[in-house]
């Protein structure tokens, strides 16, 4: 395990507009790392650049959309000359949709793989080489425990976070020999502007700020898979290994 002090690190976060995100560029840089902020809302990030450089703290701004694999690797390049080398990135950008199948919409689904998955994809691909060449990093994508087995309405969004986690958990072996250490972020219910569309009972909820120091901590103990809340995690993680009847009858009592 790859214990991490947080101070002055350079860390790279997407996503960093609103919820998990937003929270967590405050954390990062509370506990005083050097944090380069994307998302496509310029004046949003110019915004918390502001609020954390007032605070005391070290933050930069490089807006950017995560489905543009040139624009991201244009940000990794910049953000090095100008800042210092990565230390740590955290692909966060993401979105959810409800599923629908009765109303079957191929495109759209296959929309949200492109920017759940695809997006992260696009970061690790601008950031890794750079990683490798220098035999150190660290990586910590956000996923979510809607990836470990189907839940109704969560399809498209279920399926693109299962893929991140499988395709992060195969790179591990091959990265990890690098010096490159992965942490997978498996986020439970958080309230953001996304769980707020939600209409359904959400166990466990928490806040983004919690959510923050819980990732945060993580990686600062190296862990492997940053899971929670606790209680869920252990809940969905046990449905994982429940033979199919029984699942399926809970999560029917359940939603």
């Amino acid at each position: 395990m790859t214990k991490i002090d947080l101070t002055g690190k350079c860390v790279w976060l997407t996503g960093a507009s609103s919820g998990i995100g937003e929270a967590l560029a405050y954390e990062l840089a509370r506990r005083g790392a050097r944090v380069a902020i994307t998302a496509r809302r310029k004046e949003i990030l110019d915004g918390m650049v502001a609020t954390i450089s007032a605070s005391g703290g070290n933050a930069y701004s490089y807006p950017g959309d995560v489905l543009n694999l040139e624009e991201m690797k244009r940000i990794v390049a910049s953000i090095e000359e100008n800042i210092g080398p990565i230390d740590i990135a955290i692909p966060n950008a993401g979105t959810h949709l409800f599923t629908k199948p009765e109303q079957f919409d191929s495109a759209e689904y296959l929309s949200i793989m492109q920017l759940n998955f695809g997006g992260v994809l696009h970061c690790l691909e601008a950031v890794i080489p750079r990683m490798v060449l220098r035999g150190k990093g660290y990586l910590a994508p956000v996923a979510s425990l809607a990836g470990y087995r189907g839940l109704p309405r969560a399809a498209a969004y279920g399926a693109s976070k299962s893929a991140l986690i499988h395709f992060l958990e195969s790179i591990r072996f091959h990265l990890q020999p690098k010096g490159i250490t992965i942490s997978i972020v498996n986020p439970g219910f958080v309230k953001t502007p996304l769980t707020d569309k939600n209409d359904f009972y959400m166990p466990f909820l928490i806040s983004p700020e919690k959510a923050a120091k819980i990732i945060c901590n993580g990686i600062e103990r190296g862990k492997r898979t940053i899971a929670f809340p606790v209680p869920f995690s252990w809940i969905v993680g046990l449905g994982k290994f429940l033979p199919a009847p029984v699942y399926e009858k809970i999560v029917n009592q359940l939603w």
